[in-house]
């Protein structure tokens, strides 16, 4: 005979658990523990480090990453553990090891799906200079420098400036590993302009020393909204990542990384789209979007930088004109210079603005000299 407590035929899936327990005076679950994001150091070299909060005890080290770092899926963290890319307290650690809260985690380079390698397409490359041990490219605005987080498995691997070198030049260096072969440094997706490739072991070791030791001269040049007053500044502020919104950095907590940025104005705009600066900035660090965050925090957006502020088109004051628009960010990598780390010889580069901001720029230089 059927219980009186069964539920009508048809609808025997659905959980009764919780009027089961309301019944019995039963105390409902706990909520999901509260894991907050990681304040991780993003260094140059590819090793973010950061200490365990102390809501990890008791949790199991995969199940912590997976949700102390929102941008990697508990999949992704599990294989950079098989991979033996992360370190707890200088150890290579397994997915099960239970944590106690303080540890000091490590994780070298990014997740390494098996079935998926960088391999060479026929893209087209502005190389600006070339020897047997290093190249320098002008990388267009748009495409990535290396495989990331983010997109899909197919398009992180395709279309990106390592896919491209791949093609056209015949040996690179591996210490970046399969995925970032030559790479020395990075250059955000939406930035164009100068960045050097490394040919061979050898050398990617002692450029990468000389970015670490900040022996490389880094120019760019942005425009950003409203006049800075001063000629010259320093913009001296730790970035670390924004606490809501996971894709920004931010200057505004405590414990960033610290970036040092100097800018020098090249110019000041005023006309009817408003009021602009042409500036050259020099950075000292490479932090992640640093020249967008420090003009920020003076409240200068980069023109074209929606994600810290700045509008997708800049409307005119005056009718019948139309609004400028630009689909990237206004900022160019337009300066390199370092000794060359085998020859020891001075190497000076420089890039021209790409077409599509020296036209924006035209359009407000014209329109203010009216």
């Amino acid at each position: 005979m059927p219980s009186k407590n069964m539920l009508p035929k048809g609808k025997r899936r659905v959980t009764v658990k919780p009027q089961y327990r309301a019944q019995r005076g039963a105390e409902p679950p706990p909520p999901p523990l509260e894991v907050p994001f990681a304040e991780i150091e993003d260094a140059e070299d590819g090793v973010r480090s950061f200490t365990a909060d102390k809501s990890a005890a008791g949790m199991r080290l995969d199940a912590y990453l997976a949700k102390a770092i929102p941008d990697i899926s508990r999949a992704r963290v599990q294989m950079l553990i098989e991979g033996g890319q992360v370190q707890v307290n200088d150890t290579v650690a397994k997915s099960k090891l239970k944590l106690e809260g303080g540890e000091e985690i490590e994780i070298e380079g990014e997740p390494h799906p098996a079935p998926l390698h960088a391999e060479p397409e026929d893209i087209p490359l502005s190389i600006v200079y070339e020897d047997k041990d290093l190249a320098v490219i002008d990388k267009p605005a748009g495409m990535m420098v290396h495989a990331g987080s983010g997109a899909s498995e197919e398009a992180r691997h395709r279309g990106t400036l390592v896919n491209a070198l791949l093609h056209h030049f015949a040996v690179l260096s591996g210490v970046g590993g399969e995925l970032r072969p030559g790479i020395v440094h990075r250059l955000d997706r939406q930035t164009s302009g100068l960045i050097v490739v490394a040919k061979n072991d050898s050398t990617h070791r002692k450029l990468g020393a000389m970015f670490a030791e900040r022996r490389l001269d880094k120019s760019y040049v942005a425009l950003v909204h409203g006049w800075i007053m001063k000629d010259t500044g320093t913009v001296d502020l730790p970035i670390s990542r924004d606490a809501v919104r996971r894709t920004r950095m931010t200057t505004r907590r405590a414990g960033g990384r610290f970036a040092i940025s100097h800018w020098k104005v090249m110019e000041r705009i005023d006309g009817p789209y408003g009021k602009f600066t042409l500036v050259e900035v020099k950075i000292e660090t490479g932090r992640t979007h640093q020249i967008r965050v420090h003009m920020q925090s003076l409240g200068n957006a980069v023109v074209g930088d929606t994600l810290y502020g700045a509008p997708r088109m800049v409307a005119a004051k005056l009718p019948g004109l139309e609004p400028v628009e630009l689909e990237r960010n206004f900022l160019h990598a337009a300066r390199l210079a370092f000794v060359h780390p085998q020859t020891s010889k001075e190497m000076k580069f420089q890039a021209p603005l790409p077409a599509e901001l020296d036209a924006v720029l035209q359009v407000l230089r014209d329109e203010a000299g009216r």
